[in-house]
């Protein structure tokens, strides 16, 4: 039996965890820059507020619907969100973390601690609202894709108490009756307009296809999805993620800036938080990109937007040389006169850190440079974010978003943690 775990409505309640208070209240977060809505609370949703609704037409709400808002707090999410699998983890052996408010788990093997697969996901259900104080919804399910389903029948239903689990083939038939082929999971709506024009309307019906039909309309994709629909599991656990192909890091300015030395600094911080997250997943690039663009939505200022791709002579993730490499590449594309919106950095051409490649003309000294990286991020993962860091990411930070909205970060930062008073 496969689980999955869903958290619900995971930014708004992140922020609910730490303020009682907001329970029962609409609330939204907004993008970079408190620009458009990118998560609500169902009474929010309740509302009509949809996803990408610009943040100046929800203003209104404020006074007549008691509607609050809060910008994105991601150090917040992340770090609440890797206490949930911390939760997950600690009530199964084998799990998939597969978004940042999602995550896969193998619930074969419950019958060691339970007779009931419902109880054993309720269970894991209580755990991590003790442990975390946000809220899941779990399906359970033979199949995962399945248990996609199941999970969406206990989001949409709350007299479900957020579980629903599909066992029996009766419960799945129930399921998929009438459940829109456009909210399977893994279904694109190029194939979903395909299918419906052909008649196939609810999940059901494309379960009951013959596998030469489905293959000559999906391919061999379809055919995984039907035997998935089936009972019959063909979709594993990735218990071990992909490395990553590319990493980017690139934000809007909060203000639009002609200054050459504002968009460095950001650039170099942005190279940074490159190379750091290259360390983290132990890989290494080959290449570097560097992008530069003004607002194209502007009537009245000038235009321009520019790429340059640099093959580094090395494959690293030694801060210093990511963020030399980036302003060298900068300098070859930056254009005076022009107010820039966003810039960002791009390392591609990843390989494992261990695959590195020695080379015969160069002094450079790796063990030395992976001891300074190390000791850097061991620094600020005690101390803090860029606690100790390089000198061209510079102090003034003109160039950070706007966060007008912004709540503390609870669990990371001293400053901020909660102080109870008792009477």
């Amino acid at each position: 039996m496969f689980g999955i775990i869903d958290c619900n409505n995971f930014y708004a309640s992140c922020e609910r965890a730490f303020n009682p208070n907001l329970e029962g209240k609409p609330i939204v977060v907004l993008s970079n820059n408190d620009g458009c809505v990118i998560a609500r609370s169902n009474e929010a949703k309740a509302l009509g507020i949809e996803m990408g609704t610009p943040a100046f037409q929800i203003a209104t709400y404020a006074q007549s619907q008691g509607l609050i808002a809060f910008s994105s707090n991601y150090t917040l999410y992340g770090d609440i969100s890797e206490r949930v699998v911390a939760a997950i983890a600690s009530m199964v052996e084998r799990y998939e973390v597969y978004s940042i408010d999602e995550c896969f788990v193998d619930l074969s093997g419950y019958e060691k601690i339970t007779a009931d697969v419902y109880e054993y996901a309720w269970m894991i259900q209580q755990r991590i609202r003790r442990w975390t104080g946000i809220p899941v919804s779990i399906g359970v399910a033979p199949t995962k894709t399945l248990a996609k389903v199941a999970n969406r029948r206990a989001k949409k239903n709350p007299l479900l108490g957020g579980i629903v689990v599909l066992k029996h083939e009766s419960e799945i038939r129930r399921a998929l009756d009438g459940f829109d082929i456009g909210d399977l999971w893994g279904i694109g709506r190029k194939y979903v307009n395909k299918l419906k024009a052909l008649g196939c309307e609810d999940a059901l019906h494309l379960s009951q296809q013959r596998e030469e039909w489905v293959r000559k309309i999906m391919t061999v994709q379809g055919v995984r999805l039907l035997k998935e629909l089936q009972g019959f599991s063909c979709i594993e656990l990735e218990l071990v993620p992909d490395r990553k192909k590319a990493i980017c890091c690139a934000k809007s300015f909060g203000e639009y800036t002609d200054n050459r030395e504002t968009v460095s600094e950001a650039l170099a911080n942005y190279a940074a938080t490159c190379a750091k997250k290259l360390r983290k997943e132990g890989s290494i690039a080959n290449m570097l990109t560097v992008f530069i663009t003004t607002n194209y939505y502007s009537l009245v200022d000038a235009q321009y937007s520019a790429t340059k791709t640099i093959h580094l002579d090395k494959a690293t993730n030694y801060t210093p040389d990511m963020i030399h490499q980036a302003l060298k590449a900068l300098g070859l594309i930056w254009k005076d006169g022009f107010k820039f919106k966003k810039v960002g950095c791009i390392v591609s051409g990843l390989q494992p850190e261990e695959f590195r490649q020695a080379q015969l003309f160069t002094d450079i000294d790796w063990e030395k440079e992976q001891a300074a990286m190390k000791a850097l991020d061991t620094v600020n993962g005690w101390y803090g974010r860029d606690k100790v860091k390089v000198a061209a990411q510079g102090y003034k930070r003109d160039w950070k978003m706007i966060q007008e909205r912004l709540s503390p970060c609870y669990t990371t930062r001293w400053k901020d943690l909660l102080t109870v008073k008792c009477k």
